[in-house]
């Protein structure tokens, strides 16, 4: 079991020393992928709708993200599929009240210029970066198993998309699989060999989420709810004027200053993934049934990667459409 692993059970273990927070100390832990939320956060809507200022954070991955929500230092935070899987097989006690995005092209796998990738084969003996437990991760070895390409033959190794642009930079590795603001940095002089659309494709999807930990959720309900509809107005106001939000506009402007992605590249990423409306949040594709299932996929998926040890016979007590019904 890597360090990583050890420190999310560790943290996961913490999770039931950590005090009730009240509201008034609500954190949330945000990622630095693109989305149409970002905007919402960065004009204040959620304090609006919540009545009260946000400390926000910002977080390099998901894992990350997990410990903090373990420990209590975070009430809401944002997860990706993955280290979802993860941190419930392990029984932390979070709800997730909203989908925030299906990933399609928003992370890939891109190889260097004149590394000599040009097949999957070719992968082998080559030093691949990716963070742990993270959706790019399990995109990474959902995309090595459908090529037949045996993961412990190529160097795979454990960065955040930081450092993943720094090693890049440095030519320290030959590829990545990772989102914004590093994919658009190494898509610069590198290519596409598969994105999560495809390997989604090929049986093993992507998603993120938004969850809160299931003591302060059931404390403060109406907060989650606010929460997420704000989030919802964020997906239909970027449905109806996407279009204008370019590189120009002053969208792209505030989603680059929150995650550190280039405002030119902010268009190609927010139309790498789906972003499902309230609608489509209630069906049976999702908070309706779906989402458990996928978690229960993802997590056996991880559990015969050897990242897990156990997977939970039900997920749904792990996901809720209350909070989506209320907003509405």
């Amino acid at each position: 079991m890597n360090s990583l692993i050890k420190s999310l059970a560790l943290a996961v273990g913490l999770a039931t020393l950590a005090g009730q927070a009240t509201a008034a100390e609500l954190v949330v832990g945000y990622q630095t992928g693109v989305d149409p939320s970002k905007v919402a956060q960065a004009d204040g809507r959620y304090d609006q709708a919540i009545g009260q200022k946000i400390d926000w954070r910002r977080f390099n991955s998901g894992p990350e993200v997990v410990a903090a929500l373990a420990s209590g230092d975070l009430q809401i935070g944002n997860l990706g599929s993955s280290p979802l899987a993860a941190a419930t097989s392990r029984k932390l006690p979070l709800v997730t009240f909203i989908v925030s995005a299906q990933i399609d092209s928003a992370e890939a796998l891109v190889v260097r210029d004149g590394s000599g990738i040009d097949t999957p084969e070719q992968l082998v003996g080559k030093t691949i970066a990716t963070p742990f437990v993270s959706t790019s991760h399990y995109s990474l070895l959902g995309a090595l198993k459908h090529w037949g390409v045996d993961p412990t033959k190529v160097k795979i190794v454990n960065l955040n998309p930081t450092e993943i642009a720094a090693a890049w930079r440095r030519g320290d590795i030959d590829g990545a699989f990772v989102w914004s603001p590093a994919l658009g940095e190494i898509k610069k002089n590198g290519k596409v060999l598969a994105d999560a659309a495809q390997v989604g494709r090929w049986g093993t999807p992507t998603f993120e989420v938004w969850v809160a930990r299931k003591d302060f959720a059931e404390k403060h309900p109406d907060i989650i709810a606010q929460y997420a509809k704000v989030t919802l107005q964020a997906f239909a106001d970027y449905q109806a004027h996407g279009k204008a939000w370019d590189a120009h506009s002053e969208q792209a402007r505030k989603i680059a200053r929150l995650t550190g992605a280039d405002a030119a590249d902010v268009p190609e990423l927010l139309a790498g993934s789906r972003y499902p409306d309230a609608q489509a949040q209630l069906g049976p594709d999702l908070l309706g049934g779906g989402t458990a299932k996928a978690i229960a996929r993802t997590a056996e998926f991880l559990k015969e990667q050897k990242r897990i040890p156990t997977v939970l016979d039900d997920y749904s007590p792990y996901v809720s459409a209350e909070y989506v019904r209320k907003a509405q």
